[in-house]
C-alpha cells in the first residue's frame, strides 16, 4: 500500500487549528502527530505556510446522468467536485428516468463507480406510488430519501397526503425534503403571467416562489416529521420565517430534524437579479438581503446544520430563455469551498465553522462511515488548502460540463492544491489522476 506523508500542516479539525503531519496508509489515515518525519513514506508532501481540512461532503448535488448529460455527467461534475475540495457528493433523484426503484439507483452506482473521481452516494426518489419499493431500500448503503415537496418535473411532486403520512411514519432513516407549497406558486405565477406575460422579468422570481410557499412547506415538513418521530433533513433553507422552525441547543448526534443552507442563498441576494438574471435562478428563489442575513445567522448559531451547493447545472443557452422556460439551478461545486473560504477572509465566520458545516456535519447527521473528520483509522478524505494564492474564476478554468458560473469574474483570494480522495491524490495543482475511482459512501445505520 502507498504511504504518503503530510508534513508541517495547519490542521482544522474538530474546532481546533494546530499544526501537525499526517501519515496516509493506502486509503486511510494512519497517523495523526506533530513531528512524523521519520516515518516511512513512499511521498513527502510539504505543506507549510498551508491548511489541511478534512474533504467536505456535498448532501445535495445533481449531476444530470442518466438522461440529461448534454448538461453535465457524473464523470464531469465529479471532477469539478474534487478540483473545488469537495470530495463526497450525495446526488439527486430527478434524473431521466426518476430514480423511482432500486434497479434504477443502482444503475447510478454502477456509473458512479465506474467514472467518478468523488465518493458518492444517490438519494431514493419518492412519488406518490413507490412507497413499497422505498421500503425495500437498504438504509446502510443508501443517503437517504429524497421528497418533492415543492413542484418538480414529471411525477417528482410528492403531494397526495396519504402517501406523505407512509413515508414519515415508515421511512426508518433520514428523508430530505425540498419545501415549496404548490399551491401558493401557481397562484403566484398566474397574477404575473396576466400582467407580463411570458416575459415575467426575473427580478419577481422570489415573488412567485415566494417565502410564503417556502415556510408553508417546510412548517408542514417539520409538523409531520415530529408527529411520527422521524429523522427529517429540509434542504436548501432560503428565508427568514424558516429559520424559526429549527433547534440550535440540541446536540448534532440527537437532532431528529435538520436543516441545510446553500452557498446561492448565503451569497447572493435579489440586489443581484438585476446582473445576473436568469443565471441565478434557483428554486428556492434568492431573495431579500434581509433573507440572505437570516439564513447566514442560522449558519452561525446552528439552527442550520449544513452548507452544501444544490449543484445544478444547465447549458448556457437553456438559462438564457424566457423566465418561464429558462430552467433553476446552477453549478456551484467548483467554487463552494472557496466561497467559503473567502467569507472566513471577510471575517464573517472561521475556518473551524466552515470544516464544521462542510464536512464534520454532514458526516455525523447523515452517520456516514468513517469520514468527515481527519481521525486515525478514518479515510483519507483530505483537501489542502493555501489561503493566500490568488485565482479569477473564467470560462477557461470552469470544470462543470455546463461550462458557466454565476462566480464567472469573480476574483478568490483562496484556492484547493491537493485533494485526497480514500487515500488517492486526486488532484494536485490543476492536474488529475484519474488512476482509481471513487468509493461508495456507507452509512452507520441499523
Amino acid at each position: 500500500m502507498k504511504k504518503t506523508l503530510i508534513v508541517n500542516a495547519n490542521i482544522v479539525n474538530e474546532g481546533r487549528a494546530f499544526e501537525s503531519d499526517v501519515l496516509i496508509v493506502g486509503d486511510r489515515i494512519d497517523s495523526v502527530g506533530p513531528d512524523l518525519s521519520s516515518r516511512e513514506a513512499d511521498e513527502v508532501i510539504d505543506a507549510q505556510g498551508k491548511f489541511l481540512l478534512p474533504g467536505a461532503i456535498d448532501d445535495q448535488v445533481h449531476f444530470r446522468e442518466p438522461g440529461l448529460t448534454h448538461k453535465a455527467t457524473i464523470g464531469t461534475e465529479a471532477r469539478a467536485a474534487v478540483a473545488g475540495g469537495v470530495t463526497s457528493f450525495m446526488e439527486m433523484p430527478n434524473t431521466v428516468p426518476p430514480t423511482f426503484t432500486r434497479e434504477l439507483l443502482e444503475d447510478k452506482f454502477s456509473i458512479a463507480r465506474r467514472d467518478s473521481l468523488a465518493n458518492y452516494s444517490f438519494y431514493m426518489g419518492a412519488s406518490n406510488d413507490n412507497l413499497d419499493e422505498v421500503m425495500k431500500v437498504d438504509v446502510r448503503q443508501v443517503c437517504g430519501l429524497k421528497i418533492f415537496m415543492g413542484s418538480s418535473t414529471g411525477n417528482l411532486l410528492v403531494d397526495d397526503g396519504k402517501t406523505l403520512e407512509g413515508f414519515f411514519s415508515r421511512f426508518p432513516a433520514l428523508i430530505a425534503t425540498h419545501c415549496e407549497d404548490e399551491q401558493t406558486i401557481v397562484h403566484n405565477a398566474e397574477v404575473y403571467r396576466k400582467k407580463y406575460g411570458e416575459d415575467v422579468p426575473v427580478t419577481f422570481h422570489p415573488l412567485i416562489r415566494s417565502a410564503e410557499a417556502c415556510y408553508k412547506s417546510s412548517s408542514f415538513a417539520v409538523e409531520l416529521a415530529r408527529k411520527h418521530g422521524t429523522r427529517l433533513h429540509v434542504l436548501h433553507i432560503s428565508t427568514r420565517q424558516e429559520t424559526s422552525l429549527f433547534d440550535a441547543e440540541t446536540p448534532l448526534a440527537e437532532k431528529k430534524i435538520t436543516a441545510e443552507a446553500c452557498i446561492h442563498h448565503l451569497w447572493f441576494s435579489d440586489e443581484d437579479y438585476d446582473r445576473l438574471g436568469t443565471f441565478i435562478k434557483w428554486n428556492p428563489a434568492v431573495k431579500t438581503e434581509a433573507d440572505r442575513q437570516a439564513v447566514f445567522e442560522a449558519v452561525l448559531d446552528d439552527r442550520i446544520d449544513v452548507i452544501a451547493t444544490d449543484h445544478a447545472p444547465h447549458t448556457r443557452e437553456e438559462k438564457t430563455n424566457t423566465y418561464f422556460k429558462a430552467p433553476s439551478g446552477g453549478p456551484l461545486i467548483q467554487h463552494s469551498l472557496v466561497a467559503m473560504l473567502e467569507m472566513c477572509h471577510q471575517g464573517k465566520l472561521s475556518l473551524e465553522k466552515v470544516v464544521q458545516k462542510m464536512a464534520h456535519n454532514p458526516a455525523t447527521l447523515f452517520q456516514v462511515a468513517e469520514r468527515g473528520f481527519i481521525r486515525e483509522g478514518y479515510f483519507a478524505d483530505l483537501v489542502l488548502v493555501d489561503l493566500d494564492r490568488p485565482w479569477q474564476v473564467s470560462s477557461g478554468n470552469i470544470l462543470s460540463k455546463c461550462g458557466w458560473s454565476p462566480f464567472e469574474g469573480q476574483m478568490f483570494r483562496s484556492a484547493v492544491t491537493h485533494t485526497w480522495v480514500s487515500g488517492h491524490l486526486a488532484y494536485r495543482d490543476g492536474v488529475f489522476d484519474d488512476s482509481r475511482k471513487g468509493h461508495r459512501l456507507l452509512f452507520d445505520r441499523n
